[in-house]
């Protein structure tokens, strides 16, 4: 389950005994399920303020006037729209205030969800009457009950919207940021947008953490975010992601891409990006509530943070995934079936990319890396540059065959001489009468001891050239 919260709160400036607080918030729910032709439900609760200090005037007319205007004229624009279903919960509408006294359970779902509920909510709104208190965070852990459930051979895809609007904080000592926290707690993510007017910085400070805060100075304005919250909910908002080369050109593509949740981490969807007919990024349709992270699967990532689209408009990502390849070849003559990997690191860095195969061929962001070939010994080679669209090719000199047959077992091992220096290679089996090495060509020294020997002059040392494709053998 997904979602998002926003919140909107309006007032009349310093005139004004109490700032106006409208919480819009957005749970949007996906449910995985087979693949189903038809477009996903997007059910929207309207979740509104009826407490008595709606009937405060906000410009001209007292607020619940403007709200209920603006929330009609928005219903309107939904009416006859496929694949939309509506609800309205009130609260604050049912027990006045009394002195000393407030009804914090006061909050109720009016009309429930259905194909044409526009009308009984236009009605219920045309008749409603604000009278108590603003129980905001007993609304929202209400609100997320009043969505029907979903089946078990329910294959459709749903997105669940709440829209709660509200004139002011808590007034029920409870806490909505809380309750958001224990919403993400049970699958619902949040992301809220914080409109306000007239707002003093302690009230500010405490909306912060229910939504990313804006002010808002008209019921103009208040309008214009009904609006684009609409638009959120529909999902109307298109865009491609283009993986550019080094050199600027969104022509990077076959790579599987990942979106998260920036905020929670939480996988948004998973796709292999590529080219249409045009050949160019293909358009994909894309949930406008979300912060993204946009990971490109190339080798390392290519990673994007802090991505935002703008509902209803087409937006270009654009994330720096420049590649070149690397062929890793074995040296010439004919193959002896032996598989060997390389390591590969960023120049400089310890940490493994990947463990490429000697023979084959890896696509890389562009840079420079270190390999390790796993021979014996083992085989560095520092500083590989991959350059855009080019194919860097690297050549690991074929092993040769070394034999050891001792006549009777006992402790041996292999060195390569470098330098005038004796770098160990590997162990023998002290218990085998006969090994076999694939060993990097070179010059050797083979140490062995005979284990019924015990002296140390007793020690056996002979070298050994090696050479690509070729077969040697030592006998002590």
């Amino acid at each position: 389950m997904i979602g998002t919260l926003f919140t909107v709160t309006k007032g009349n400036g310093m005139n004004m005994r109490r700032s106006i607080l409208a919480t819009l918030f957005v749970a949007t729910s996906i449910v995985t399920a087979a693949q189903d032709p038809r477009p996903p439900l997007t059910r929207m609760l309207f979740v509104m303020d009826a407490s008595n200090s709606m009937n405060a005037f906000w410009g001209n007319q007292p607020k619940i006037n403007t709200a209920r205007e603006l929330l009609l004229r928005s219903l309107k624009e939904l009416e006859g729209q496929p694949d939309v279903e509506l609800a309205l919960r009130l609260y604050g509408h049912q027990t006045p205030i009394a002195p000393g006294k407030q009804d914090c359970d006061d909050t109720r779902l009016e009309v429930p969800f259905g194909p044409n509920s526009i009308p009984a909510i236009r009605s219920t709104l045309q008749s409603v009457r604000c009278l108590g208190t603003t129980p905001i965070a007993r609304s929202l852990e209400r609100a997320a009950d009043d969505f029907p459930p979903i089946t078990f051979n329910d294959t459709r895809k749903y997105r669940n919207v709440i829209i709660l609007i509200t004139d002011g904080i808590e007034a029920c000592d409870e806490d909505p940021c809380a309750v958001s926290r224990a919403l993400q707690a049970k699958g619902i993510v949040l992301k809220p947008f914080v409109i306000g007017v007239g707002l003093d910085e302690s009230q500010k400070y405490a909306l912060q953490c229910v939504g990313n805060y804006f002010d808002a100075s008209t019921p103009e304005l208040f309008e214009q975010v009904l609006k684009v919250v609409v638009t959120q909910a529909l999902n109307s908002t298109t865009a491609q992601i283009s993986l550019m080369t080094a050199d600027g050109k969104p022509t990077e593509t076959d790579v599987a891409v990942s979106l998260y949740d920036q905020r929670t981490g939480k996988l948004i969807d998973h796709l292999m990006h590529t080219m249409n007919d045009r050949g160019v990024p293909d358009t994909l349709h894309i949930d406008p509530i979300y912060t993204y992270q946009v990971v490109a699967h190339t080798v390392p990532p290519s990673i994007r943070n802090d991505v935002k689209v703008r509902p209803g408009v087409h937006t270009v990502i654009a994330v720096d995934a420049g590649t070149g390849l690397l062929s890793i070849k074995s040296g010439s003559g004919p193959s002896d079936g032996n598989l060997v990997q390389a390591i590969v690191r960023r120049s400089g860095e310890t940490g493994t990319l990947i463990a490429q195969e000697v023979g084959s061929t890896q696509r890389l962001r562009t840079g420079v890396y270190d390999l390790e070939v796993l021979t014996l010994p083992r085989l560095t080679i520092p500083d590989v540059r991959i350059d855009q669209g080019r194919t860097t090719e690297i050549a690991v000199p074929r092993s040769g065959v070394l034999n050891v047959l001792p006549s009777t077992t006992g402790p041996a091992a292999i060195f390569l001489k470098r330098d005038g220096r004796l770098e160990w290679v590997a162990d023998i089996d002290p218990n085998a009468l006969r090994t076999q090495f694939r060993l990097l060509p070179g010059e050797y020294e083979v140490i062995y001891r005979s284990r019924a020997a015990r002296r140390t002059e007793l020690t056996q040392r002979k070298d050994v050239t090696i050479e690509s494709g070729r077969s040697s053998t030592i006998n002590f």
